[in-house]
């Protein structure tokens, strides 16, 4: 397929053609790349014919990443998208959907290690299949030691993971999923799903993923790559709506209130509060004379203007050509022809500029909200009872009043600046966009978001029980409904694969406080003896030796920490000797050089580990995570499930009460010094 690719034409018939088809063919061949450690396939289905025939009627389908001919054009690799595929991840002993065999491949690297069948239809015949058993191998690849960025899941895709990748893309969703259910990547592999399934809806709009920050960007950055989609756009909240430099940091209180909804409808009045209402005739030149347009037409033109809902600079733009229109109309009535070149000069002329600027001015977002920032009475006329006495003085704590002062720019004051230019202008959209931890938004980041997506589906990830933000949502039908899609469908998932059961069973302990509503998460791997728990004296002495410890078993750690111990305890790490890896969020002037390349210890503040995994966790100081804000227990239970195989927990401070309620195990048994629990 690579040699047939390069031996397209690249050569049209203008050089515009050419370079069309020289991008395309580049294109192509990228696609087609292989760096010999991706497999080619993991799983075949042996099928019954129509004929029904389990002897003689059996056909074979390899399913892979990506659809892979023969020099006939005969398919030898199924893409894991094709309607042919999906019986490969829903069928199972009760439901074989006439597949007799199932075969699991095994890898390592490009090189196959193993396999492992299952019997499905003859499974169903004897009652000796289990639904929901999961094989060694798929057991294995979740279990495999993580390094770098994110995998994609491809291979090991469960039912219900598959009923949400596959959704129609008319469909929006939203999904409830509890840690280590796979909600990131079934996102990821259903913006691959919808690329090759609706490639002529999305070709132009695109699909958009949205996460929480860079580091996590950058995790998940592979994963699409290797499912052969190299044009997918990956952003941040913040990226997406920075029409400012942001400098500035707000206090939860302040940042919770311009989140808030109420917003909109302020600066819509802002914005549109300015238009007035013609109260006499204009004058304007068309082709050497002068045309008188009368108030009545003028008023009349205006409320049109209003009504048509446009965007309020194109508004302006069109108010201006339609009473240059009435101009034209007149001059042809009076038997001249005046071209469409002096139709617009007569829209761009200083008396028409002039008139809409006493009518319809021109408006700066920027300008717009620093004022309302500013000015409290700007914002009190402007809100018309919106914010009470005390918000409004909380809000505009920041400046002084009618003091338009160089304020920094915060996160949240960049998105009210978006909402501003959404209503100035029309706004980039998306055929899917696909946003991860969606309860950490506020309101108005959900509004910019659906300016984004008001003309195609979304699908929403995210878990009540991990908000974090001033803003968090403990509803989804709120947060939906200020992204523009109350009727999405909302599934929750419960049961997990990354996560092993005993850590889960750890967090779960927070669940009664944090989100009372959900079911606590389950998980297909017990992983016993996966929690440990190390009582110290002082953590900086202590924590070199534990980490070492930890690191004489494969895979990656993570070592999470309270914000403010990050560069303490990193520095520790270094001087005993522990190599960090460069995504550390610790102070790179505190490196000493030794930060030189990926290693399997990343030091990582609290705030920043939401949707990263490692093989294991080494959870320092719970207690310091949960008072150092106001939703810290929020945090600590995002902390503790990110753990593949081991979850250690060192504290030199008392554990919250939190993880040792009535009627459970204590996390730590009364008493000083290391200790463990759940080894067996």
């Amino acid at each position: 397929m690579r040699a047939a690719a390069s031996t397209l034409s690249d050569v049209g018939g203008d050089a515009f053609a050419s370079e069309m088809l020289g991008r395309s063919k580049a294109i192509r061949l990228k696609s087609l790349a292989d760096d010999g450690t991706i497999p080619p396939f993991f799983g075949r289905t042996d099928r019954q014919r129509d004929s029904g025939d389990t002897a003689t009627g059996l056909e074979e389908f390899h399913i892979g990443r990506r659809h892979i001919r023969d020099d006939s054009g005969d398919p030898v690799v199924i893409d894991w998208r094709a309607p042919m595929s999906r019986p490969f991840y829903q069928a199972t002993p009760g439901r074989p959907q006439g597949v007799a065999l199932r075969r699991r491949f095994g890898f390592a690297g490009g090189e196959l290690t193993s396999y492992e069948d299952e019997a499905l239809i003859s499974a169903q015949a004897s009652g000796a299949g289990q639904d929901g058993a999961l094989g060694h191998l798929v057991v294995e690849e979740i279990e495999r030691p993580r390094a770098g960025p994110m995998r994609d899941i491809v291979a090991t895709i469960a039912p219900d993971q598959d009923d949400i990748v596959r959704a129609p893309l008319e469909t929006s969703l939203c999904i409830q999923g509890s840690p280590g259910t796979g909600k990131t990547a079934v996102g990821l592999h259903r913006a691959a799903y919808l690329l090759f399934t609706y490639p002529d809806q999305l070709h132009r709009s695109g699909v958009l993923v949205i996460g929480p920050n860079a580091a996590f960007l950058r995790y998940i950055g592979a994963v699409l790559p290797a499912l052969g989609e190299l044009d997918v756009s990956q952003t941040t909240v913040d990226a997406l709506t920075a029409r400012v430099p942001v400098r500035g940091n707000d206090s939860a209180e302040v940042a919770q209130l311009k989140g808030d909804e109420r917003w909109a409808a302020v600066l819509r009045r802002a914005v549109y509060g300015g238009i007035s209402k013609p109260s006499d005739s204009i004058q304007i030149p068309l082709s050497g004379r002068r045309y008188r347009v009368p108030v009545e037409r003028l008023r009349r033109y205006v409320d049109d203007v209003r009504r048509s809902a446009v965007p309020y600079a194109i508004g302006r733009e069109r108010l201006a050509m339609t009473v240059a229109e009435d101009a034209r109309r007149q001059k042809e009535q009076a038997g001249g022809s005046p071209t469409d070149a002096e139709t617009r000069r007569c829209a761009r002329s200083a008396q028409l500029r002039d008139w809409l600027a006493g009518l319809w001015p021109e408006i700066d977002a920027r300008q717009t909200v620093r004022s309302l920032l500013t000015d409290r009475d700007a914002l009190a006329a402007a809100s018309r009872g919106a914010w009470s006495d005390a918000e409004l003085s909380l809000i505009g704590a920041q400046a002084l009043p009618g003091k338009a002062r160089a304020v920094p720019w915060s996160a949240a004051d960049a998105v009210l600046i978006d909402e501003v230019e959404g209503l100035l202008r029309r706004t980039e959209l998306f055929g899917h966009v696909i946003l991860d931890e969606a309860q950490d938004l506020s309101a108005m980041q959900l509004r910019a978001i659906a300016r984004r997506a008001q003309a195609g589906s979304v699908t929403v990830l995210g878990d009540i029980a991990q908000g974090t933000s001033a803003w968090s949502t403990t509803d989804w039908a709120t947060s939906l409904a200020s992204l523009g899609k109350p009727d999405a469908v909302v599934q929750v998932l419960t049961r997990g694969y990354r996560v092993p059961g005993e850590i889960l069973d750890v967090a779960n302990r927070l669940l009664p406080e944090l989100a009372p509503q959900l079911p606590p998460a389950t998980s297909v791997r017990p992983g016993r003896g996966s929690v440990s728990v190390h009582g110290v004296a002082d953590l900086a002495d202590a924590l070199p030796a534990i980490v070492i410890a930890v690191l004489a078993q494969a895979g990656s750690v993570g070592v999470i920490v309270a914000d403010a111990d990050a560069p303490r305890l990193a520095r520790a790490l270094r001087t005993a000797d522990v190599r960090l890896d460069d995504l550390s969020a610790a102070d790179p002037a505190e490196s000493d050089g030794k930060v030189d390349g990926p290693h399997r210890v990343t030091v990582l503040p609290a705030s920043l580990v939401k949707g990263l995994e490692f093989d294991h966790v080494v959870l320092v100081e719970p207690t310091a995570i949960v008072v150092a804000e106001a939703r810290g227990l929020h945090r600590l239970y995002v902390a503790l499930t990110r753990a593949v195989t081991s979850l250690t927990v060192v504290h030199a401070q008392e554990l919250p009460a939190q993880l040792s309620l009535r009627g459970s195990a204590p996390l730590t048994p009364a008493g000083t010094g290391s200790t463990e629990v759940g080894r067996r």
